[in-house]
């Protein structure tokens, strides 16, 4: 089976980058406090990431320092979107 070069580019594209809102200084504030406070694990990471997205940070960026997949902070990133803290 022969691919043509175009085929190939575009099965092997990279997902568009996904970012988080802008956020009000009460969810700033509010996102800060979770990651210094909160007892279940998840909450802190979860925070982290909306706040280094909010801040311009890649999802790969983001997924260096987290250690969890891109799918993961995507869909953080989208439920933030969507609800908010």
């Amino acid at each position: 089976m022969v691919v043509s070069l175009v085929e190939w580019e575009v099965g092997m594209a990279r997902r568009p980058d996904v970012f988080v809102r802008s956020l009000s200084m009460d969810e700033g504030r509010k996102l800060q406090r979770i990651t210094r406070t909160a007892k279940d694990p998840v909450k802190p990471r979860r925070a982290i990431m909306v706040l280094m997205s909010g801040q311009a940070q890649t999802v790969r960026d983001t997924t260096g320092l987290s250690q969890v997949s891109p799918d993961y902070v995507r869909d953080a990133i989208h439920a933030f979107n969507e609800r908010g803290v």
